[in-house]
């Protein structure tokens, strides 16, 4: 019998993967004090032709898209009412969390003057799909911190205890502790609909904000059905995502594997990829953007990786029930989904994009790696921190292990 109940998993921290990953954030933060301290320039490779770079693609655009699994496992367990994947939705939402917190903190790193990256609430332009994104961002943001309000309030109501002069703030924390545990969780579902929302809006809006280059994107993925591809695709990843990182962690600290959800939620994934992948073909073969397939571009390569390896071959492994229930196999298609998802915003961003007065092509700088390598493994020691200390996973063992 398996308890299903979010705990602390309490397990060793120190290990060998956090002090390496520890090691990359303390050698990355060298580079975030150069940025700020001497300039965008002084790190990073971009000019006029190339405003930006993997930043955007991959920090911004690619964070965005990786975690859509808090609104997709919301919007199955509370708005579609299937509760039997509940246990999946804190996992989901912390990544989700953490995912839009650095998604937030790459935006910053982008902008020349970072300082006035608040500006888009007193200066609204409606008319601009960026400051529609710049918004939903900031918002959905606020409500996944409210969402995960609870389970703080959940792991400490009852064990504030602060030292010295601070005693006196016991007695008010702990009110406000058990506030949020007994009266947010009742309008919980406010904020659920609401972070659905948000997150179809900016999902699908970043697609949009490539429809005004028509001239500098190759047209292998420039299309008016951008915004769509851009929410579809998110559709396509965020099981998958869960599927990933649920594996990951239940492997890493010798948990229950969850087989049992992560299977029937693998046939759900297959459907929405299905649906992808006849989308993504339909809009080629109607546009007949198909011939520039096999010229033999770094363009096409890119384009047929994404296809084949990211999109194809997993939704074929997928329709095979064996592959399904087997956890090896599942977690080499979420591997290839999330990468296939990875390139397309990689290639929509970077490599379909070539400004046509540009002077040389785009390379991301060391700075620019290392800085992206650190958010990277910030999200993973944190992750690591929240399940040790706070009820996210479900930490108790099949009994006999």
């Amino acid at each position: 019998m398996i308890t299903h109940k979010p705990e602390p998993t309490h397990s060793k921290f120190w290990t060998p993967g956090v002090r390496i990953m520890t090691g990359i954030v303390a050698l990355g933060s060298l580079f975030i004090l150069a940025r700020f301290f001497a300039g965008l320039g002084y790190v990073a490779n971009f000019d006029n032709q190339h405003p930006w770079g993997i930043w955007i693609a991959i920090d911004v655009a690619t964070g965005v898209v990786l975690s859509a699994g808090g609104f997709m496992t919301a919007l199955i367990v509370y708005i579609f009412d299937r509760r039997y994947y509940k246990t999946l939705v804190r996992p989901a939402l912390l990544t989700a969390t953490l995912g839009y917190t650095f998604v937030a903190v790459g935006v910053m790193f982008d902008l020349g003057r970072y300082w006035a990256v608040w500006h888009p609430l007193i200066y609204p332009q409606v008319n601009s799909v960026l400051f529609e994104v710049g918004i939903c961002v900031m918002f959905y943001l606020t409500v996944l911190y409210i969402e995960f309000m609870p389970i703080l309030a959940e792991q400490y109501r009852g064990k504030v205890n602060l030292p010295g002069f601070l005693a006196k703030f016991n007695k008010p924390t702990e009110s406000i502790l058990s506030f949020v545990e007994e009266k947010i969780e009742k309008v919980i579902w406010i904020f659920i609909i609401l972070g659905v929302v948000l997150s179809h809006m900016h999902q699908s809006s970043l697609g949009t904000l490539m429809l005004i280059a028509p001239t500098k994107m190759h047209q292998l993925w420039y299309s008016p059905l951008m915004p769509l591809m851009f929410l579809i695709s998110a559709y396509a990843v965020a099981f998958p995502m869960v599927i990933f990182e649920t594996t990951m962690a239940t492997k890493s600290l010798q948990l229950h594997d969850e087989m049992e959800y992560l299977t029937p939620l693998s046939r759900i994934a297959m459907v929405i990829m299905g649906i992808y992948i006849v989308l993504k073909i339909a809009d080629m073969a109607i546009r007949g953007t198909y011939t520039y397939l096999f010229d033999g571009s770094t363009e096409s390569n890119a384009f047929m990786a994404e296809l084949f390896l990211g999109m194809i071959i997993p939704f074929i492994m997928l329709i095979f029930k064996q592959v399904r229930n087997s956890r090896k196999l599942l977690t080499l298609i979420a591997v290839m989904i999330i990468g296939g998802v990875v390139l397309n915003r990689i290639n929509v961003f970077l490599v379909a994009y070539n400004p046509p007065y540009a002077q040389h092509s785009y390379f991301p700088s060391f700075g620019e790696i290392i800085i992206t390598v650190t958010f990277i493994s910030c999200i993973m020691l944190l992750y690591r921190i929240a399940v040790t200390y706070l009820p996210i996973l479900n930490a108790k063992k099949e009994e006999g292990k």
